[in-house]
């Protein structure tokens, strides 16, 4: 059970309508049970990119891996050279291309600004999708280059537009998933932790229901939209 499942799992028990199951039938739809008439699926609601074939996929999916993998390769690099180390920021859009490729061109453009004569503050395009911002740091780090910022050209937005827009991928794909089994319960619930708004803010929710709800098509008997700190915090559709 993941972080948020147990998340969902404490919303479900305090509702008092039965005994919560995890995983009644297996590694199959629903995530949980509640009295063994409603199927409730569980899902991030998150910031998500649509490729032209029409899939989606968190933006996370590539933004965590990329950080991870530079915060590793930068340091080894090289050494700093008489005390100097240089912040390096990205700037970055999907699609970004295979890994591989642009691994060699991201050193290839580190290690000619490390061994150039003078060096200054600057952007470097490794692809038209891929930026660096080098900046210099104010003391030695030890090495030469250091991670710095990140942006991700694909994030951000009108908050509650981009809740309505990932919500209804959101929709669509556990629809899909939870087809095959829709028989087995009477209803079903989508319980998702809200990682886009952390959780509609009361003042809130009659927006959401004059803007956002009215543009949603669903088959679902109840929608949630929990904060992922704090599970009595909810909004319900």
């Amino acid at each position: 059970m993941d972080n948020s499942e147990r998340l969902v799992e404490q919303y479900l028990i305090g509702l008092n309508r039965g005994a919560v199951i995890f995983e009644p039938d297996g590694n199959i739809p629903p995530d949980f049970s509640i009295a063994g008439s409603i199927g409730v699926e569980v899902r991030r609601l998150n910031q998500n990119f649509e490729y032209e074939d029409g899939s989606a996929e968190g933006l996370e999916t590539l933004a965590i891996p990329l950080w991870q993998r530079l915060h590793r390769f930068l340091p080894t690099i090289g050494p700093s050279i008489n005390g100097e180390s240089w912040f390096v920021g990205t700037d970055f859009r999907r699609p970004i291309g295979r890994w591989a490729p642009l691994w060699t061109r991201i050193r290839r453009e580190l290690v000619a600004f490390m061994v150039a004569p003078h060096r200054k503050q600057c952007t470097l395009s490794v692809t038209a999708n891929f930026q660096l911002d080098l900046i210099r740091a104010s003391k030695d780090h030890g090495s030469f280059f250091l991670l710095g910022a990140s942006s991700d050209g694909d994030s951000g937005g009108w908050v509650m537009g981009e809740v309505g827009r990932n919500l209804q991928l959101c929709i669509a794909e556990k629809e899909k998933k939870i087809a095959p089994y829709r028989a087995k319960y009477s209803e079903w619930w989508l319980v998702l932790p809200d990682h886009i708004d952390f959780g509609v803010d009361p003042e809130d929710h009659e927006k959401y229901r004059t803007w956002i709800v009215p543009s949603l098509s669903h088959s679902f008997a109840k929608i949630v939209l929990l904060d992922p700190h704090n599970h009595h915090r909810r909004f319900e559709i």
